[in-house]
């Protein structure tokens, strides 16, 4: 059963509502999630989604787009259930709805009268079907058990060799129709005989026909029967020679004459496209398709993936696209190819751009406010720059006269430690550091502890680089992140990686969740800083990927090698590159 369904427009407004028990809400918040986490992220490809409440059983959402009024329908209902009808029920509304929409308008009575009696037949023909299913399955059971109940009728299905030696059995033969006392013992028998003559009158037919195809043989059956030609044998090869000789002329003019038609055939379908591009340009289509969509999104994937955006995040976005252009309507002198471009940088804008503005500067001041310092703690894979960057990140709060500490808590890889001491020295920034083969858990909760005292109002963590897939490392992380409740977890990524971004991030934060003591208040990864961006030219995919995998906003980019090339991520100059 339904628990609920809904009817918004694209801007936010709730047009129609209808629930399972009126005046019964739905545990947590389902439909805001899906708007949050999927339509606003781009996955508006995809047609399904689960959302897992605080408390009770997970919700399955299913949703269609109306693009032409720029309306969402929406059906939520308990994951467990599994109906099958909910598509064709969403489709039926999205068919029936606009001929009671009117715009501002927020009562719609004649449209839930329709909606009752759509979803009283679908649901009735489910159930229907799965009593169809249930019967079906206990007279195959049934048929079973009869063939397997009894001892003499265990008994009764073996068939005498003499039985079948006399031919006295036929396919098909009964109890009723044999005949004699042992009726029961020969149901079920056939002739052997018979079948083998039968195999052996078809193998002569076919040695027979040899190599001739099934459509000489039919044209054959079809002819009438001639007499057998009488005379010499030379008048009879005269006569076969003419016959193949103009066979051979009908296939010549047919070959011609098709050469013809096709070359006739791709004149006017040219003609036709060309006609159809003008048409289309000068006053527009009816509403767009997905065979107008498919071609130009198609070349788009193409020159995403080689700006080394990961190929599933590539066709996810054009997915995407594709389901909110089908059913627009084009402008005068508008291209497909135009209007499918405009929606894929429209897009990208809206994946690049944070979804949850995350202001540093101001939260240091808050902190500060608190009394406490604001911890920032950086996690990534080997090699990839995390030291570096958290140097670069010290210089520019310093510049912004915000007073820092760096924590040594990568206790695991030789000369992190005197790596620290050598950039602290160069920026006039204290470091806290108890050596190596220490918790870094421990060191991190000091470290806080050191800064509250000292009156720093920004700790810098720095953490060993881990693989995704190490997990003893990613237990040591979640447990330094668990006990010490930063204020913020960056995740520092190469921009040269592509499909890896993917992987990277989708582990990192599912280890962070799945290895946390309440998986419910788990912190994940909240920004990306992304490194070796001036290495990369116009391959900038990495950025897209990490975002639309992770949610999470790029705070930096690492664009050199000293403490001033850290810049903030030009969104407009990302989707440039990426479409250019």
């Amino acid at each position: 059963m339904l628990d609920y369904v809904c009817i918004f427009t694209k801007g936010g407004a709730l047009l129609w509502t209808w629930s399972l028990m009126s005046g019964t809400a739905l545990r947590g918040n389902p439909v805001d999630a899906l708007i949050r986490n999927w339509l606003l992220e781009e996955r508006s490809g995809e047609s399904s989604f689960t959302y897992t409440p605080p408390n009770g059983a997970a919700y399955s959402l299913k949703w269609t787009l109306h693009n032409g009024l720029g309306l969402v329908f929406v059906a939520v209902y308990q994951r467990a259930l599994k109906l099958l009808y909910v598509d064709e029920l969403l489709e039926r509304m999205k068919a029936e709805f606009p001929k009671h929409y009117q715009p501002k308008c927020f009562d719609y009575p004649a449209f839930t009268d329709s909606f009752e009696k759509a979803r009283a037949e679908l649901e009735g023909a489910a159930d229907a079907n799965k009593r169809g299913g249930v019967d079906k399955s206990m007279a195959g059971s049934d048929q079973i058990g009869s063939k397997k109940g009894g001892d003499s009728d265990a008994e009764g299905a073996t068939v005498p060799v003499s039985a079948v030696a006399n031919g006295s059995l036929t396919p098909g033969t009964t109890d009723k129709d044999s005949s004699g006392d042992d009726g029961d013992d020969e149901a079920g028998a056939f002739d052997v005989s018979t079948i083998k003559g039968k195999l052996a009158k078809r193998a002569s037919a076919g040695a027979k026909r040899g190599k001739k195809t099934a459509v000489e043989d039919k044209k054959k059956k079809d002819e009438p029967k001639k007499p057998k030609q009488k005379g010499s044998g030379l008048n009879r090869i005269y006569s076969e020679t003419n016959a193949v000789c103009a066979e051979e002329e009908e296939e010549e003019a047919a070959e011609a004459g098709g050469a013809k038609g096709r070359a006739a055939k791709g004149a006017s379908s040219l003609l036709g496209s060309f006609v159809r591009n003008i048409t289309t340009s000068v006053v527009g289509t009816a509403a767009l398709t997905r065979e107008d969509i498919v071609p130009a999104l198609q070349g788009l994937k193409k020159k995403l993936m080689e700006r080394n955006v990961a190929e599933g995040i590539a066709e996810k976005v054009v997915e995407s696209v594709a389901a909110n252009l089908e059913g627009q309507r084009l402008g005068s002198f508008t291209r497909v190819s135009s209007a499918v471009r405009a929606a894929v940088e429209q897009a990208l804008h809206r994946i690049l751009t944070p979804r949850r503005s995350i202001d540093i500067l101001r939260d240091i001041a808050l902190a500060k406010a608190r009394g406490k310092p604001y911890t920032i703690v950086f996690v990534g894979v080997n090699g990839v720059g995390k030291s570096t960057n958290l140097a670069k990140i010290a210089y520019w709060l310093l510049q912004n006269e915000v007073s820092v500490m760096i924590a040594a808590c990568d206790t695991f890889r030789s000369g992190a430690v005197e790596q620290l001491k050598t950039h602290c020295a160069r920026l006039g920034v204290p470091l806290y550091e108890r050596g190596y083969e220490k918790d870094p858990a421990k060191v991190a909760y000091e470290a806080q502890r050191a800064a509250e005292r000292s009156h720093k109002d920004v700790l810098l963590v720095d953490t060993a680089g881990r693989m995704q897939d190490n997990e003893p490392l990613m237990r040591a992380l979640s447990n330094l992140i668990t006990v010490n409740s930063p204020d913020l977890v960056l995740f520092v990524g190469e921009a040269l990686v592509g499909n890896d971004a993917v992987d990277q991030l989708t582990k990192f934060n599912q280890r962070l969740s799945d290895l946390a003591t309440d998986a419910a208040t788990a912190h994940t990864i909240d920004g990306i800083l992304l490194t070796k961006f001036d290495t990369i030219d116009d391959k900038v995919g990495a950025a897209l990927s990490m975002v639309y995998t992770s949610g999470a906003p790029i705070m930096f980019v690492g664009c050199g090698q000293t403490y001033v090339d850290l810049k903030r991520l030009n969104v407009k100059s990302v989707v440039r590159s990426l479409l250019k």
